[in-house]
């Protein structure tokens, strides 16, 4: 897993530096190594979730095996343990066509976004609380609203790692946001992040960031979310990248209007 990590963030990707734990925890045998004459160079993971649905992610060929067939090779190999369900992806927005030709349907685009944490506090009536504070079965069933299958062991580590923080915002009692920080190489990332209201959702960046003191904050957008975008860009954050979100079944009936941003590219 760490091996992977290390690939994934020489390519960029900017992947936390606990994500591996909890990716390793969600499915522990939906992480593949392809090797070459004994050498590990390409790998991809393919996650299972609830009872159809999987996420693939993770899909590396390292350059020096690039183009000679290797890595379909795996793609193939992952795409059989996952045969029967609902697939879906993140992948880089060029590649849309090739993952279409493999049965891959777009979805949506997450944007992401990177720029300064500013200093929002939370809306009358609403309080922050620690997220492992939070009744656990009734973080996950918010979560639930937000994903397309059941993910509890993902979600019980994503909270509770090492280098990240966690805030549930509560509003009469009931959840109204919930968001998660997490220490990253370079900028600390955001996700996922749900929230009622955009103010809701700026004031659990705020405080996340109090907590994490990080040099700037980066999440990946559902470019759907339309007051989401609008906070980013009112918050002066710059676009740096984007990525397509497919599925090779039909497309999930999310809760769109509070999905501020995913978890991560990696899993969902």
């Amino acid at each position: 897993m760490n091996l992977m990590a290390r690939w994934a963030t020489e390519e960029g990707w900017n992947v936390a530096h606990t994500d591996p734990l909890a990716f390793f925890g969600a499915d522990p045998g939906g992480f593949l190594i392809g090797r070459v004459d004994g050498e590990p160079l390409l790998s991809i993971s393919v996650v299972k979730q609830g009872t159809g649905f999987g996420f693939l992610g993770f899909y590396i060929a390292r350059p020096k095996v690039r183009g000679k067939g290797f890595g379909i090779q795996l793609w193939n190999a992952g795409m059989a343990r996952l045969k029967g369900r609902n697939v879906g992806l993140d992948g880089v927005v060029a590649q849309q066509g090739n993952y279409t030709k493999s049965g891959f349907k777009s979805a949506w685009n997450n944007a992401r976004y990177e720029g300064a944490s500013g200093d929002a506090r939370p809306p009358a009536g609403v309080t922050l609380v620690d997220g492992r504070s939070v009744a656990f079965d009734k973080l996950a069933a918010y979560d639930r609203r937000y994903v397309v299958a059941e993910r509890d062991t993902f979600l019980s580590l994503w909270i509770g790692l090492a280098q990240r923080a966690s805030l549930v915002a509560l509003k009469d009692g009931a959840i109204a946001g919930f968001g998660v920080m997490r220490a990253c190489p370079a900028a600390f990332k955001v996700g996922p992040l749900y929230a009622d209201s955009p103010e809701i959702a700026a004031a659990l960046i705020a405080a996340l960031a109090r907590q994490m003191s990080p040099p700037s904050v980066v999440m990946d957008v559902p470019d759907f979310n339309r007051p989401a975008l609008a906070l980013v860009e009112r918050m002066g954050w710059l676009q740096v990248s984007s990525s397509a979100r497919m599925y090779t079944g039909e497309i999930p009936t999310l809760d769109r209007a509070g999905l501020y941003a995913v978890a991560s590219l990696e899993l969902g």
